[in-house]
């Protein structure tokens, strides 16, 4: 009687143990299927990015170079000027 409970057993925890196998191979191809996937969907997106990088750092650039310093050098030439003129002032007394 209990040979033949431990048989049955033994043949239940068998099976158990090849669909548990199976259940995991599964898991491990759908994981690949999902890594693929994430590098195919991704890769695109980071070469999007970098792409907007660049453009943002070559519209910086324009922008330093034509816009903000021109605006630098003319303040400071008029902040020059406006020490300047207030020694000139100064010196002939002119300065209140």
């Amino acid at each position: 009687m209990l040979s033949g409970i431990r048989d049955v057993a033994i043949v239940v925890l068998a099976l158990e143990s090849i669909v548990i196998g199976l259940l995991l191979l599964l898991t491990l191809l759908q994981l690949r299927s999902l890594t693929r996937m994430l590098q195919e969907g991704l890769r695109p997106m980071l070469d999007s990015a970098q792409q907007t990088v660049n453009i943002v750092r070559g519209t910086t650039d324009f922008v330093s170079d034509t816009l903000v310093r021109p605006v630098i050098w003319l303040l400071s030439v008029f902040s020059g000027l406006k020490r300047a003129i207030g020694v000139v002032l100064g010196m002939l007394g002119l300065r209140g």
